[in-house]
């Protein structure tokens, strides 16, 4: 391992990663995110346990049918156990079964694991690293150390956890890798150990952090500064308890502020919020708001000052440009807005030529501020905000008008579930038209009604779906008569928008969401 300023990404997404609560790769899934890291660029990829499970040994196999164009698969194990010979080791056996090119094994390094946790000698234990090294070296592997609880056993007793990392170069381990398991560790500790192991080991030194006190990307960025050339994590920080090292945040930050190399092709940052989206969509999991770099929040400004700031000089509130990791800049309306953050949404809307100071801005802010008294809020309905400015500007206009509509819901016994059923009358280019729509609730029989009745003017319809669905009570205090706001996330496959409602009931406050994000899509179609 060696390359100058380089440091090399070790994915464990699919090990580690899979450890996370809610987080279970299928097979086929499996394949796919090791695909798509190969081509983001990372350097190892880390597909399972070899003696865990079926379905990793599955995973090993079928990963050699794939032509990847850059990444080495490793397979994960333990040191042999204890007292047994490692020729006879099932879990040792089990990595040579997985044949690839890379072995990662743990060893203990808190004297606490040895005595209480494995109910070994210190000296066993350091017979079973080396042995278990030096089998897989002779065998032709590529064998990364992971030092389990390597810093908590350090500070426990140091001279007992450097002893581990020389067995493990003894046996011919290539990385030994430093691992905060119970991630309570602070960076100065990490940079500290990681220096002192650099400065003691000729051996590549890597770094596998956790993230329970909120440092596992501080961490492994210390451990680099201290010379670290390889740091292990997960895509989106999956992984045991609170999770692992966010790889996504290290590449972003050791491409882009550190002046590091770490993937095989750097244009790839450009991708960053795709692979999140990746992978969170494969373990079928929400796309979180509030990331670093990936989040739909990482570039929302929200503040007038701020908006007026970025306008005029992007860095002033934006720490890298959006689109170089793959994001966007976002405007967010609400009471804390002023002209700026109007005159935002103008430019995005085409409507450039109106003056922040002119009477069209002010009556955008006095509805707003009207709007919002009532309930009503933007932020993550932005296409509803488009929509009130339309109107104020008088440049809406109604591709349909509503005569009416009906919503039954039924249950026909106690051991049947709900039926929901909407009957809807709209009038359309002067057409009468009705639907009806069967759905999950409510709601979605009024979403499939109002789609029935408008794909025969606006074929374009068919093709948007509901994202989500959130409900918000205002004034609790007026228990089942309180004012009831909804917040709608509509999708056509390739763009996604929010609309608000608000009403007493809920299935008006629906509507009135599911009228603004139809609307929305159909003076999107115009305007291309």
């Amino acid at each position: 391992m060696s390359a100058e300023n380089k440091v090399f990404i070790y994915d464990t997404t699919l090990r580690d990663g899979a450890q996370a609560e809610g987080v279970t790769f299928s097979p086929v899934a499996k394949i796919q995110v090791a695909k798509m890291l190969d081509s983001f660029g990372v350097d190892y990829i880390e597909g399972g346990f070899a003696a865990s499970n079926p379905k990793d040994m599955a995973f090993f196999k079928a990963i050699k049918k794939e032509n990847l164009k850059h990444a080495k698969i490793a397979a994960f194990g333990s040191t042999r156990r204890a007292n047994v010979k490692v020729e006879e080791d099932k879990g040792t056996l089990a990595l040579l079964e997985a044949d690839t090119a890379v072995c990662t094994i743990f060893g203990k390094t808190w004297l606490l694991h040895v005595t209480e946790v494995l109910k070994t000698t210190p000296d066993e234990n350091l017979a079973m690293i080396e042995e278990t090294c030096r089998f897989l070296k002779e065998k032709g592997k590529e064998v990364i150390y992971d030092a389990e609880h390597f810093f908590d056993g350090y500070f426990d007793n140091p001279e007992y956890a450097l002893q581990t990392l020389e067995a493990a170069v003894k046996g011919g381990a290539d990385v030994l890798a430093l691992c905060d398991t119970n991630g309570g560790r602070l960076p100065n500790e990490v940079y500290e150990t990681t220096a002192w192991v650099r400065e003691n080991f000729d051996v590549a030194v890597g770094i596998h952090t956790h993230n329970d006190s909120e440092m596992g990307v501080a961490n492994a960025l210390e451990a680099v500064r201290a010379g670290a050339v390889q740091v292990q994590g997960t895509i989106n920080g999956f992984g045991e308890r609170c999770g692992n090292c966010n790889l996504l945040s290290v590449v972003a930050n050791l491409i882009m502020k550190t002046g590091k190399t770490c993937l095989a092709d750097e244009s790839q940052l450009a991708n960053l919020k795709r692979v999140s989206q990746f992978v969170n969509e494969k373990v079928n999991l929400r796309d979180n708001q509030r990331a670093a770099f990936v989040g739909n929040s990482a570039f929302a400004h929200k503040a007038g000052m701020h908006v007026d700031g970025v306008r005029k000089v992007s860095q002033s509130f934006e720490h890298v440009p959006p689109d170089s990791v793959g994001n966007t800049r976002r405007i967010l309306i609400s009471e804390l807005s002023g002209a700026s953050n109007v005159m935002e949404k103008l430019i995005e809307m085409g409507l450039d030529n109106i003056d922040r100071k002119s009477p069209e801005v002010r009556d955008i802010l006095q509805t707003l501020e009207k709007m919002e008294k009532g309930g009503y809020v933007y932020e993550t309905a932005d296409a509803s905000f488009k929509m009130l400015i339309k109107k104020v500007l008088k440049e809406h206009r109604s591709f349909f008008e509503l005569e009416g509509f009906r919503v039954i819901v039924e249950k026909r016994s106690k051991d049947d579930p709900c039926l929901s059923e909407a009957t809807l009358k709209l009038k359309v280019n002067g057409e009468r038209v009705s639907a009806v729509g069967e759905g999950d609730g409510p709601v979605d029989a009024l979403n499939m009604a109002l789609r029935r009745a408008l794909a025969k003017f606006y074929p374009s319809i068919e093709g948007v779906h509901l994202a989500d669905y959130r409900v918000s009570i205002l004034d609790p205090e007026e228990a089942t008569a309180a004012k009831t706001r909804v917040v709608i996330e509509s999708s056509d496959g390739d763009t996604t928008w929010g609309t608000v409602g608000v009403s007493e009931n809920i299935i008006e406050a629906s509507w009135e969401a599911l009228v603004d994000g139809v609307e929305y899509k159909l003076f999107l179609n115009e305007e291309k």
